[in-house]
């Protein structure tokens, strides 16, 4: 998956995520907005038929690509677990 960054100043972020729409999107998005640093936080299709997600993300201050570096480690984490327990299942 890759990133195009569009703006990035002092507390906001602006980026696509390509080749992805709701899935990854939609876990990124609940795992920011539960972060006490991040005032804003949302995404959007700009067409229905392009295959890019939309990200804005707003901190209270706090570098955003930091957040944004802790809620995909956080993500990774919990997936590494749910795997985890997935094949202990097997």
């Amino acid at each position: 998956m890759k990133m195009e960054i569009i703006q990035n100043e002092k507390n906001t972020l602006e980026f696509y995520l390509l080749n992805e729409r709701h899935t990854i999107s939609n876990l990124l998005k609940e795992k920011l907005v539960k972060n006490g640093d991040v005032e804003f936080c949302a995404y959007k299709l700009d067409h229905p038929l392009e295959d890019k997600s939309r990200f804005i993300l707003k901190t209270n201050g706090k570098n955003p690509k930091k957040v944004l570096e802790e809620a995909i480690k956080e993500i990774k984490e919990e997936l590494e677990e749910f795997k985890k327990a997935f094949d202990k299942m097997k």
